[in-house]
């Protein structure tokens, strides 16, 4: 029997269908005013009716670019612990490492599954993924694949896995938004007549993710023919703090035209260090070089991690490898699967310029801290309590799961723009103006509220701080840690 589900583009309705034998995705017929009656994860929705992200949001955003060696994956974690995966890797390793890196960052839920497009180095691990998430955690919201089809093996186990489990599929397009909470989800291509002759690669579903005055661009595997039609379609529009390199780094990828418009702080490259394709290659790294952008390579890097406070992306990655894209090669090769934690590289700013919080000069202090560093002349930050356990489900008791901070100083002192994390990299950013007075305290609760001079809501979906001891980290908006207090 045959699934189907459909979203809206703009005023008709375009079905995609589930063949259950043949596994093919076609487009179907347009009925204007369909909806989806199955539960989940809403599907897309036009530009008109989602709202975007603010300037200064809540939370943070966090994107991990997924060492998986010759294919692509990244994990978005958003302000609410909302979770996006785009892509899952080459069908090599079946979804092995993706499914690790997922268990050790306790996600269970994957809210919106991406599929860039059909290659097996991208959908490589859709099946294990989907039955994973499925049998061991709390299930796929839905998935989105720009609806060009594959006949290979690995698309065919793809597709039985969505309707195994009755996973809502979405054929997505330019002009889209991916109802993401809290974060602005474009999709800017592939458009709804595809480009290059229906080519996979050129059709690649791209994505732009604003969190605040930050920005990623996910580009699948889309190369001279795509980025054409992203410069053409969106100009300036293209701006993003962060970037990750299409098809791996390939020859045909990264144009100069592109590059101006995206105008790029910072990017990341995906790919095995000894690449049969020569990924990256060099004529990109130069033009990389030459706008002068540090460039992260999974290969050397391992996992990068970047999250962002609306104003800022914190870096961190397993290994300190070079990030001058001519020296990337200089680094040694990390393999896939390794499981180093991630440690905080660098702090690139979205309106320019970077911040190393090894080298970064705290200032000067007339009286120490409690626990952690010290934050400003006369004011020292301090962890009073944590209370982790709240009564009952600590999950439905959130806002019996607080931290309480002290101004231990003699003057009062500005947080606003510093972050609040775990041990598991789960961030809360202070508002901006929020100022702690000399020798006053406040309570932060993981659940929602209204804030008061007293009392800051983190606005988390679920519970924060584990019972059984965890770590607190207070960071600066440029990203130097000034206190760490761990409980048991």
């Amino acid at each position: 029997m045959d699934r189907r589900r459909v979203f809206g583009v703009l005023a008709v309705v375009v079905l995609v269908t589930i063949g259950g034998c043949s596994g093919a995705i076609t487009d179907g017929a347009t009925t204007p005013g369909t909806t989806d009656s199955s539960p989940g994860t809403p599907g897309p929705t036009t530009e008109a009716t989602t709202t975007t992200s603010t300037v200064s949001p809540n939370g943070t955003l966090s994107v991990h670019f997924l060492n998986v060696g010759q294919g692509g994956s990244t994990l978005v974690v958003g302000p609410t612990n909302e979770t996006m995966l785009v892509d899952t890797g080459d069908w090599s390793d079946d979804g092995e490492d993706v499914i690790a890196y997922l268990e050790s960052q306790d996600v269970e839920r994957i809210d919106y599954l991406v599929s860039t497009h059909a290659d097996a180095d991208h959908i490589g691990g859709h099946a294990a993924v989907i039955d994973y998430v499925e049998t061991e955690g709390d299930g796929v919201g839905a998935v989105y694949d720009p609806g060009i089809a594959s006949s290979s093996q690995t698309y065919q186990n793809y597709l039985d896995a969505v309707e195994r489990h009755d996973v809502a599929l979405y054929e997505a397009r330019a002009g889209d938004r991916i109802p993401f909470e809290g974060v602005g989800a474009r999709v800017l291509a592939p458009p709804a007549d595809y480009i290059a002759n229906g080519d996979r690669n050129e059709n690649s579903l791209v994505l732009h993710l604003e969190f605040g005055a930050s920005s990623f661009l996910l580009q699948g595997d889309g190369e001279t023919a795509s980025e054409r039609y992203l410069v053409d379609e969106y100009g300036a529009e293209l701006a993003a703090t962060a970037l990750s390199a299409s098809h791996h780094g390939s020859e045909s990828s990264s144009g100069s035209e592109f590059l101006d418009a995206a105008d790029p702080r910072v990017a990341v490259v995906s790919s095995a260090y000894d690449s049969q394709y020569g990924h990256p290659d060099e004529s990109v790294l130069e033009r990389f070089a030459a706008r002068s952008i540090p460039t992260y390579w999974t290969a050397t890097h391992g996992n990068v991690r970047m999250t962002s406070n609306g104003s800022a992306l914190t870096v961190a990655t397993q290994r300190n490898a070079p990030t001058d894209p001519l020296a990337l090669r200089d680094g040694a090769p990390i393999e896939p699967g390794t499981d180093d934690e991630v440690q905080v590289r660098t702090v690139v700013h979205v309106d320019g310029g970077t911040t190393d919080p090894a080298t970064t000069t705290e200032p000067a202090t007339t009286e120490p801290a409690t626990t952690g560093g010290t934050t400003a002349q006369g004011a020292a930050l301090s962890v009073v309590e944590v209370h982790a356990d709240a009564a009952g489900n600590d999950n439905e008791n959130l806002d019996d799961e607080y931290v309480v901070f002290e101004n231990a100083g003699d003057r009062s002192l500005d947080l606003g723009g510093w972050t609040v994390a775990d041990e598991a990299g789960h961030t809360y950013t202070f508002p901006a103006g929020f100022s702690l007075g000399a020798g006053a305290r406040v309570t932060l609760y993981t659940g929602a509220g209204a804030d008061t001079a007293t009392s800051l809501y983190w606005g988390a979906g679920s519970a924060v701080w584990n019972n059984g001891g965890d770590t607190v980290v207070v960071r600066t908006e440029d990203g130097s840690e000034v206190l760490r207090e761990a409980y048991e």
